[in-house]
């Protein structure tokens, strides 16, 4: 059985530029060794905008430019990509909004080949698109144990951080390391 890592929006905007906070900074040492240890299938999402960011219904609510595809913000933490440079299963998808309804799908088809042990969940934000992922693989694999690494995950603010993984434990994933 697989044992996959699913890393939720590891990209410099979300850490240190545009929507940065010091929770996410803090995370990345923790993210970092896990991944550099996996040993299985390690899925990397990329939350990926347009120059048009403002004219999208996310950017008339939360009117900050981040991720643009190809700008160094829209990057995935380059100590992450060191990290897994010796795991040959790496994927990156790219994702336009919260949830990616492709990482369900590529996630079934493996399950369908291959069933899937668990699935570990480290990211940003813990209160955006670390729960609309969870929530999307959950409702696409609901038999699959979801584990949620709270200690390589950040929220917003500590007590949106707080309030998703309180979500996500009551949707039956396991919260661990809170």
């Amino acid at each position: 059985m697989e044992h996959i890592l699913i890393v939720i929006d590891m990209q410099n905007d979300f850490i240190s530029g545009a929507l940065g906070t010091p929770e996410a900074q803090v995370i990345v040492p923790y993210v970092e060794q896990l991944v550099a240890e996996w040993d299985g299938p390690i899925y990397f999402t990329q939350d990926t905008h347009e120059t048009n960011y403002l004219d999208t219904q996310e950017g008339q609510h939360l009117p900050v430019v981040h991720c643009v595809k190809h700008r160094s913000g829209w990057n995935i933490h380059e100590s992450l990509i060191d990290a897994a440079r010796n795991n040959e299963h790496v994927r990156v998808i790219e994702k336009p909004c919260f949830g990616s309804l492709d990482l369900v799908r590529q996630l079934q088809d493996m399950h369908a080949q291959n069933p899937i042990g668990d699935i570990t969940i480290v990211g940003l934000c813990t209160d955006i698109c670390v729960v609309s992922n969870v929530l999307l693989v959950k409702a696409g694999l609901p038999e699959v144990p979801l584990i949620i690494d709270a200690a390589g995950c950040a929220g917003v603010t500590p007590e949106k951080h707080r309030a998703a993984l309180e979500t996500m434990r009551s949707c039956q994933c396991h919260v661990i390391n809170d």
